[in-house]
């Protein structure tokens, strides 16, 4: 038990303790540091520019986008996918992976916006925000550890490059979607989307690192691997 505390703490607990820091340091940056400096200054500009080209269109598809990435259907698309995952290939090294990583980017996002206070786009804002800071966002940050985390599942269990490629483009697209509607429905400045990515991205690899490899023993006895022979007495040799 001590040698798996061990693990946890080691290979999961300290990297995103330590990704919780520099999230906390970024957004200190970006909100004091160099609230002043290009390219930060020129943040407002984005999101009034993109706030100014708002259409009956692209309001629709931004609110596709947006929901895909809002907290109850991040659950539900988790939960269900865990759940095939288990049924499907029998083991819980898959599911716990997805569940792990965007489990983790939400604890980070929760705390770090405990930490960093910063207000939202001075736009109209197109969706009820709620009480927690702008940086960075929570939508992007769900999107990248979720939708990401299933092209790694799916890269790891598909054989076909061509496949490898259109799952990934696919997927890697949804949380670029969302990065961008969360800005142009005024929610979101360029930083937090961007810190967001740094945030689901990284706990994706710390999971993936940590849950997907299969030489971690996690405290059980390594099992002796078994060779041709092993076990065969020699030719005229005693068995006893």
């Amino acid at each position: 038990m001590s040698d798996l505390v061990v693990q946890v703490a080691r290979r999961i607990l300290l990297p995103v303790a330590l990704l919780f820091s520099v999230m906390v340091a970024l957004g200190l940056l970006v909100t004091r540091v160099l609230a002043n400096t290009w390219p930060f200054t020129v943040e407002d500009t984005v999101n009034r520019e993109l706030a100014a080209d708002r259409t009956p269109g692209w309001n629709a598809v931004s609110l596709v986008f947006s929901t895909v990435a809002s907290t109850q259907l991040i659950v539900v698309v988790t939960v269900l996918v865990a759940l095939v995952l288990r049924l499907v290939l029998h083991r819980w090294r898959e599911p716990l992976f997805l569940c792990a990583a965007v489990s983790a980017q939400a604890l980070v996002f929760l705390f770090t916006t405990m930490v960093i206070d910063r207000r939202r786009p001075a736009v109209e804002h197109m969706d009820v925000s709620p009480p927690t800071s702008s940086f960075p966002s929570g939508h992007t940050s769900a999107a990248m550890a979720l939708y990401v985390g299933i092209a790694v599942l799916l890269a790891l269990r598909v054989r076909s490059t061509p496949a490898k490629v259109a799952w990934w483009t696919l997927l890697v697209l949804v949380p670029v979607g969302v990065a961008v509607t969360r800005m142009y429905r005024g929610m979101h400045h360029p930083s937090d989307v961007v810190a967001s990515f740094l945030n689901g991205g990284t706990c994706v690899a710390i999971m993936a690192r940590t849950l997907l490899d299969r030489t971690l023993t996690w405290g059980r006895p390594r099992q002796p691997v078994s060779r041709p022979g092993d076990g065969v007495a020699p030719a005229g040799a005693s068995a006893g």
